[in-house]
């Protein structure tokens, strides 16, 4: 079984087998859509509506939308091609995420910024702008990482402050990575199959 699993992923480094699985997503109707629109708004809206459900749950409702996925593309398309989509998912754009994601945080994970900051205005401003251009520069997640310590101390006196995370989490996590492919790890990985 041992030897198997090694052949199996020596043979997905070969680049034939690697594309093995690039289907014409032109000719899916949007129906396969479904799954993917229903996975998004359950993370959205089930934390909302019946937190309880989803903190106990959230595995088997995703298995669940995986599941309404795969075993009708498995009808359509066969057993073989459905292995070939999934092993091409995971070794192809699920794995070096997860290693890009890590790379970041195992990067600014070991950077501190300290100081007496003291929250206002001016100074969340500052430090939001700075931020969001370092998104770009060394990533969403090593940008959050790095500055989220220093905001989250530099707020803790005032009593309103609950915006000032949301304004973090729009600009240095989400929206700064925005401006160069390297930024954002789904850009990065996009640049890196061709997307211009």
């Amino acid at each position: 079984m041992k030897n198997k699993l090694i052949t199996l992923a020596g043979a997905m480094l070969l680049p034939a087998v690697a594309q093995a699985a690039d289907l014409d997503g032109a000719s899916l109707s949007l129906g396969w859509a479904v799954p993917f629109a229903g996975i998004l708004l359950s993370i959205a809206l089930f934390p909302m509506l019946a937190p309880g459900v989803w903190h106990h749950h959230f595995g088997k409702i995703t298995a669940g939308w995986t599941a309404l996925f795969l075993l009708p593309f498995a009808v359509m398309f066969g057993l073989g091609q459905t292995g070939e989509l999934v092993l091409h998912a995971l070794f192809t754009e699920y794995i070096p995420f997860i290693v890009l994601l890590f790379a970041l945080y195992t990067v600014s994970g070991g950077i501190l910024v300290w100081g007496s900051l003291h929250g206002s205005p001016k100074l969340n401003t500052a430090i939001l702008a700075i931020g969001t251009v370092l998104a770009s520069i060394m990533g969403t997640t090593g940008a959050a990482m790095l500055l989220i310590r220093p905001l989250l101390r530099a707020n803790e006196g005032r009593k309103r402050n609950v915006h000032v995370v949301v304004f973090f989490i729009f600009l240095v996590a989400n929206v700064g990575g925005g401006l160069t492919p390297l930024g954002d790890p789904p850009l990065f990985l996009g640049f890196l199959k061709g997307v211009t």
